[in-house]
């Protein structure tokens, strides 16, 4: 046994352990005591690095500042953010909601207690039953025929696909999608059902581009799980910025409808006021111009 001694002075350290018979520590005791506290200081330093790396990056729980310039983003303004949107009520009537969205303003149409079809032609503004009414397909060009695949009341009278977005309303449900050979067009056919074409906005939640790239006031029919209602934007904008505007209200499938300051179209609040989109008087006019209304589905 080799006595030690208690002559460690306060800055000094000893390893204890075997030691030879002259005195001196066996090979390893030393040094593997060494390795060990290089490890540890080692170790120590990479975890010190890393949490200055996590902090630096943003990895810190302290909130964000924001500055006074900085931009702050509106909300959408949204009554009921679930499966219903807008409000319950017991008439037949259109409710109009106001939102802005990546400073895009917006007015939401939603009827209520009302069945959609298709009519061609202008159609009766004095139709008491009707509360709601939007040009639906485009006309073309060279013969201001119907452009793209069209059902009325189950009589085809136009075809082709021209746009992949269509609508179809049959035993008054209606359906928003997109597909270049929808089914629908021949059970629209089928069951005295209607049908219409015009560009996709959006697709299960994705967006779809479209060629135009033009600014004007866009309108689009639009499907928020499972409820159909009208989009119209305030200022003029492109499809692209319309059509993400729609995704961030939640939209699942969208398809344009006829736009610009002067397509026509009129809302009936619950007072039974109508309210126009454009003057009928202060707009050309096409025989074949092709509208979506509701009508009211409440009994007499």
């Amino acid at each position: 046994m080799v006595d030690i001694g208690n002559d460690i002075r306060d800055d000094e350290f000893r390893v204890i352990g075997q030691s030879k018979s002259d005195g001196s520590v066996y090979p390893g005791g030393r040094s593997l005591f060494r390795g060990t506290i290089i490890a540890i200081l080692a170790v120590l330093a990479a975890v010190v690095v890393a949490l200055l790396l996590l902090n630096h990056r943003g990895g810190s729980n302290e909130p964000e500042e924001v500055g006074v310039f900085d931009p702050v983003t509106e909300e959408p303004v949204l009554a009921y953010p679930g499966n219903i949107f807008g409000h319950q009520t017991d008439i037949a009537c259109t409710e109009k909601l106001d939102t802005v969205i990546n400073d895009v303003k917006l007015s939401i149409y939603i009827p209520h207690n009302a069945t959609p079809s298709l009519t061609v032609g202008p159609p009766d503004i004095d139709t008491r039953k009707a509360v709601l009414a939007f040009q639906a397909a485009d006309i073309r060009r060279d013969n201001r025929k119907i452009l793209g695949a069209f059902v009325l009341k189950g009589e085809p009278i136009a075809w082709g696909l021209s746009k992949k977005g269509f609508c179809a309303i049959i035993d008054s449900v209606i359906t928003v999608g997109v597909s270049e050979d929808s089914p629908l067009f021949e059970k629209a056919t089928e069951k005295g059902g209607f049908f219409f074409r015009q560009y996709p906005l959006v697709d299960k939640g994705a967006l779809v581009e479209n060629e135009p790239k033009n600014k004007t006031m866009r309108k689009a029919l639009c499907d928020r799980n499972g409820q159909v209602f009208v989009v119209v934007s305030e200022t003029d904008e492109s499809f692209h910025d319309f059509s993400q505007a729609l995704i961030d209200l939640g939209v699942n499938n969208a398809i344009n409808l006829v736009g610009s300051h002067s397509s026509f179209g009129w809302w009936k609040d619950a007072s039974g006021i109508a309210s126009f989109f454009a003057e009928d008087n202060d707009r050309q006019t096409f025989k074949n111009e092709s509208y979506i209304v509701w009508h009211s589905s409440l009994a007499e």
